[in-house]
């Protein structure tokens, strides 16, 4: 097969690729922008805010999860991060005082043991609830997660595609010589 010829099949290959890489980071950047703005509006949509500096609510944490919590101290919960630290260092600091360290799973065990007991229903119910806060809070951390995945991916095709491009160019113009040489050296033979 003639030089020239697998260059421009190569290089003909690589524009396709760079056609579809360009067409991936416009997907994923489009999934990054959508995803993320989704879980800030729904979020927003809350009004949940982080306990002030210095307030009551904080310095009642433990030291870890005061650390955490402080970082965004009196701003409003927005982002998926924001939404990890509040389920996981806030809300969960607070159902395992309320449950005395005990799941749902076994505070609702002992409440079904114990039907008549009041204060184990009312804790049941508050735990029950905390927890799918606590879950949908982390749904939102997982979905911003991956919008941030997303857009790194992003960057990471249009990257592999200009140089995809770039590559095959220079195999178009590498083919391109290798014809004209080949050109001038049949001519040069008759």
């Amino acid at each position: 097969m003639n030089r020239s010829i697998l260059d421009k099949a190569l290089s003909s290959a690589g524009l396709i690729v760079s056609v579809v890489l360009f067409g991936a980071a416009i997907g994923l950047q489009y999934t990054h922008v959508f995803v993320h703005s989704q879980v800030r509006d729904q979020l927003a949509a809350q009004k949940i805010t982080f306990p002030k500096a210095d307030s009551e609510e904080l310095n009642a944490l433990p030291a870890a999860d005061k650390e955490e919590v402080g970082e965004f101290a009196g701003q409003q919960l927005l982002t998926g991060r924001q939404a990890k630290v509040f389920a996981d260092n806030y809300i969960a600091v607070h159902l395992t005082k309320i449950g005395g360290g005990k799941t749902y799973s076994e505070l609702s065990a002992a409440s079904l043991a114990d039907p008549t007991n009041a204060k184990l229903a009312g804790q049941v119910q508050t735990v029950f609830r905390g927890e799918t806060l606590r879950g949908l809070l982390l749904n939102a951390y997982a979905f911003d997660t991956m919008a941030v995945v997303a857009g790194y991916a992003a960057i990471g095709a249009l990257v592999a595609a200009f140089l995809t491009l770039g590559l095959s160019l220079l195999g178009y113009v590498h083919a391109s010589r290798l014809a004209r040489e080949a050109k001038a050296k049949a001519k040069h033979r008759k």
